[in-house]
């Protein structure tokens, strides 16, 4: 499974570990993603979603349907 939030469309990103003695090797960054279930009311249905935390605290600002219209227009699902 990918590790790409499906409403904020957060991914992996590389960069460098820096060691004490200033050595760098390359290293990844993962987001923190959640699988997890919403109900969308208007379709009476529920979707399963890999979301990212910062894609969660969207979905309580502006909802489900909202969110994922505009994940749609994005490009992300």
């Amino acid at each position: 499974m990918s590790k790409v939030c499906q409403i904020t469309g957060k991914h992996v990103i590389t960069g460098n570990k820096v060691s004490h003695s200033n050595r760098k090797t390359r290293r990844t960054f993962a987001p923190n993603l959640q699988d997890r279930k919403y109900f969308i009311p208007e379709e009476n249905r529920s979707v399963d979603l890999r979301v990212s935390v910062a894609g969660m605290r969207t979905i309580d600002k502006i909802g489900i349907s909202a969110a994922l219209k505009q994940a749609k227009a994005k490009g992300y699902l």
